[in-house]
């Protein structure tokens, strides 16, 4: 027998998970702990105490398993709660937003903040999904559009925003906001923007796109209501019912409703910070016919205390369904707010329920049949 032991984790992983307790690897915090036989105690990968000797340590996928194995929490790298390097890159966030106007050297971020340049990187993206010249470019995107917004003229508005220079905003443009600075001032002046109305199970149901993807799913009451708002949001746009171009994406959208297809990923054009798209991304994982909290979903993402801010990106999704932000509920069960109505919310899950339940008997009695004896002839 290995002298290595686990309560749940295959051994294919120990060498990986010794060689992070070697090398202090803080990048795999969060991922396990181990802990020490000969000190009844558990730590973190980073855990700055002496390293154990290999034969005294036990791995385990995260602190609950190991107290239930009778194991205490270190003291010194307190491995209860939340990474430490989740605290690190909140800070680089915050220097990064203070300091748009300027250019984003990594090599001197990561020496502000006492790392390899290689470490800030890996940390950095592994916590919000995007590399720190990303979140820089999404934060100066959205301090644009604020501008923009306002009135203010494209050249004006660029600097505000701390871009260096007209060709770095247009390159970025093109892929964050699927059009030019000047036509979202203008209320997207010449974009043509496509729509269809269809009754589905909660409701009158709009889906609107562009050439790149949909940019807009709602539920309501009228068709005329659901075209009012949409027109609101692009009051220059060319809007146009356009039937044959939609109809594919609505009939997989009526049948993800219906549980006849799964979280089908459709092409979307949706406008979003770093961190809405990093909530949504999430949302998109959370399996048909389950929930979660928002809790939950902020510690997911690796932001636990962003409780509030979970629940705003899901208020504020653009796309109800492809990105299911009526999935996400109160801790302990609770609705919570749904942007098209908690009545709408509720009768999604149920729907969502019921069709699990539905297939999930229907492969109990497939079951079932498979293993009746044949008769004889």
């Amino acid at each position: 027998m290995s002298a290595i032991q686990t309560v749940t984790m295959p051994e294919s992983e120990f060498d990986t998970q010794w060689t992070a307790v070697e090398q202090r690897d803080a990048s795999q915090d969060g991922s396990f702990v181990y802990a020490v036989k000969s000190t009844g105690v558990y730590c973190r990968p980073s855990c700055p105490s002496r390293r154990p000797r290999r034969e005294n340590v036990l791995f385990f996928p995260a602190p609950a398993t190991a107290e239930r194995a009778g194991y205490r929490a270190c003291l010194r790298c307190k491995p209860i709660g939340p990474a430490p390097q989740a605290k690190m890159v909140e800070q680089v966030c915050r220097h990064i937003e203070k300091t748009l106007d300027e250019p984003l050297r990594l090599a001197t971020l990561a020496g502000k903040f006492e790392m390899s340049l290689w470490h800030l990187q890996r940390t950095f993206k592994r916590a919000l999904g995007i590399s720190p010249r990303e979140y820089a470019d999404s934060c100066r995107m959205r301090e644009l559009k604020k501008e923009l917004k306002k009135g203010e003229a494209v050249t004006a508005a660029l600097y505000d925003a701390g871009f260096g220079s007209s060709s770095r905003l247009y390159e970025s443009s093109n892929e964050k906001m699927g059009m030019t600075p000047r036509d979202y001032r203008n209320g997207a002046e010449g974009i043509v923007i496509g729509y269809i109305t269809v009754q589905s199970p909660v409701g009158r149901m709009l889906v609107a796109a562009t050439d790149k993807g949909i940019c807009s799913v709602a539920f309501g009451d009228s068709e005329g209501k659901l075209l009012e708002e949409l027109r609101a949001e692009y009051p220059a746009a060319k809007v146009q019912r356009s039937t044959a171009v939609l109809q594919r994406w609505v009939s997989a959208l009526l049948l993800q409703m219906q549980g006849q297809r799964q979280d089908e990923r459709l092409p979307l054009d949706v406008r979003a910070t770093a961190f809405q798209r990093l909530v949504w991304n999430h949302l998109r994982t959370i399996p048909y016919g389950t929930t979660a909290s928002y809790s939950e979903v902020a510690r997911a993402i690796g932001l636990p205390k962003a409780v509030r801010a979970v629940a705003r990106a899901c208020a504020t999704n653009p796309v109800a369904y492809t990105v299911p932000c009526h999935r996400v509920v109160r801790q302990g069960g609770e609705m919570g707010g749904y942007r098209w109505g908690i009545e709408r919310k509720s009768a999604l899950l149920k729907i969502e329920k019921q069709q699990t339940k539905n297939t999930e008997k229907a492969r109990e009695t497939a079951g079932n049949l498979r293993r009746l004896p044949r008769s004889c002839d």
